[in-house]
């Protein structure tokens, strides 16, 4: 199941970032550490591809660390590219932003050129945590689910700092199959817009090759490794007790558990991709893109193809007017 899940407030999103990073200087784009390729949106690095970047690792506490430096070293490789780790509760590391907004865009800064910087994100990301944090009051409403900012914000940071607040906002089409599970697990993608057992059971495929001992000393499993993603869910639900009448496992309610453990990080400091496992992800999602569009390019084709072919009731075929011409008596000497 492709995983899809674009409100119609995202497309005005990118409508009011198009109009706003005309006059931007830098932008920060949030992501999550435990999927770092999967939340860096592809729409906001088209629409912003001109400008300084910050990529900001967010909820660092709950990723992997080893993973979080790899990432890191990936971003900051990048031209115009800088990128830091953040717990956007921690007061000390958020004004850490500042400072490297200002070394992206040195000659910005004081009342005459006061430094403009859009935040953006996928959503459920921590932006508005984040932007609390900087502002040090709540300046931006705040919840644990997909969506809750709605509408733009111009934030003063400093009398010379402005910051501009978007919605979280996805792309319109996921092309990388694994990307949907991962935001899925996340939390990124509201939960009307997958299903819960199957984006478990993606998670444990990955976490079973992966972190079979986190699976192990959280459920009080053995030979996680060597057992099956559905074999573990059904373990699982047994273990936790998510059961139904017959003793038959609940698997909605087991995944709901192992989800859950995973967003909490009751599970640990997991991150659920590398730098170079997302690229092989994402070179695979745009071959089958690829052969999709080539597939409805030829299909639209044949399509055109026959409607050339059919004859329209007020336009005669010119096989039909050579017939009639034909049929017409030729005029005599006497005319």
């Amino acid at each position: 199941m492709a995983i899809q899940w674009f409100p119609g407030h995202m497309h005005l999103t990118r409508k009011a970032i198009q109009e706003r990073i005309k006059e931007i200087d830098v932008v920060i784009e949030l992501l999550d550490a435990r999927l770092p390729g999967s939340s860096a949106n592809p729409m906001l690095a088209e629409l912003t591809a001109t400008k300084p970047a910050l990529k900001v690792l967010n909820k660092q506490d709950l990723a992997d660390p080893e993973r979080t430096a790899l990432w890191l070293a990936h971003y900051n490789a990048m031209p115009g590219v800088r990128a830091l780790p953040l717990d956007a509760s921690m007061t000390t590391p958020a004004k850490a932003l500042v400072a490297a907004c200002h070394e992206l865009a040195p000659n910005r800064g004081g009342m005459a050129k006061p430094m403009r910087v859009l935040i953006c994100g996928i959503p459920n990301v921590g932006k508005s945590t984040l932007i609390n944090t900087l502002k040090g009051k709540r300046a931006a409403k705040t919840g644990d689910e997909a969506g809750v900012t709605k509408i733009e914000q111009r934030i003063t940071i400093a009398d010379d700092f402005y910051l501009y607040d978007t919605p979280g906002v996805l792309w319109p089409r996921i092309i990388v199959a694994k990307s949907g599970y991962n935001l899925a697990a996340s939390g990124a993608i509201g939960k009307n817009a997958f299903d819960e057992e199957e984006v478990a059971l993606e998670l444990l495929d990955y976490l079973r090759q992966h972190y079979a001992g986190a699976l192990e000393a959280r459920y009080k499993l053995t030979g996680v490794a060597g057992q099956t993603d559905e074999q573990l869910l059904d373990a699982i639900g047994r273990k936790r007790g998510a059961l139904q009448s017959g003793g038959r496992i609940n698997l909605n309610k087991a995944a709901e558990i192992v989800i859950h453990d995973f967003r909490s990080a009751v599970l640990g400091r997991i991150t659920l991709e590398t730098p170079e496992q997302f690229a092989q992800w994402l070179a695979e999602g745009k071959q089958i893109d690829a052969e999709r569009q080539m597939k409805k390019d030829a299909i639209e084709m044949a399509r055109l193809i026959r409607l050339k072919k059919v004859k329209r009731p007020d336009q005669p075929r010119h096989s039909d007017a050579r017939e009639a011409a034909a049929d017409k008596p030729a005029p005599s000497d006497e005319e």
